[in-house]
């Protein structure tokens, strides 16, 4: 149905009127994929907590949490960490909803289309999971100072700041 590294479809016709408690947890391979798709060293772990229910006629409500335990590379050190994801999820899904195309006024709290009646759960996942990443992971005390090329000239803020500091005028 997709072609998210995981897949977990649902079909809207199958989910009852009190909902479905839906758990996905990523097999190696499934992480494997999403650290691929998403360039990090790896995925060491991938769980999804859904509650999907009914939404309007024929329309589905998706709500709940993907935790993931992820391996990063840091963007100032190059040293590998761990970095924990952790993303709430509520998206809701109409047969009706505008498939997009075209200029046209965007109305963040439409529903997203429900194609062919069915949810996939994967993929709704492994995209929250790449929300959820850092764009500029930093290890935890990585912090970055530039330093002063050989031979390059004071900058000029550099010099007041330190005039300033002597309470001397004079440079």
């Amino acid at each position: 149905m997709s072609d998210a590294p995981l897949s977990h479809p649902v079909q809207a016709a199958s989910v009852p009127s009190e909902g479905l408690d839906v758990e996905i947890v990523a097999s190696p391979r499934e992480r494997e994929a999403v650290a691929a798709l998403n360039d990090v060293i790896s995925v060491e772990s991938l769980v999804a907590r859904f509650h999907v229910r009914p939404f309007g006629a024929e329309g589905l409500e998706v709500r709940g949490v993907v935790d993931a335990r992820t391996t990063r590379t840091c963007v100032l050190t190059l040293e590998p960490f761990e970095e924990p994801v952790h993303e709430d999820v509520s998206v809701r899904f109409s047969p009706r909803a505008p498939l997009g195309g075209g200029e046209q006024d965007v109305d963040e709290d439409a529903p997203d289309p429900l194609v062919g009646g069915a949810v996939d759960l994967g993929a709704i996942a492994s995209e929250f999971f790449t929300l959820g990443l850092d764009p500029y992971p930093r290890k935890p005390g990585a912090a970055f100072e530039p330093k002063a090329a050989p031979g390059e000239a004071e900058s000029p803020f550099a010099v007041l700041r330190r005039l300033a500091r002597d309470g001397s005028g004079e440079g």
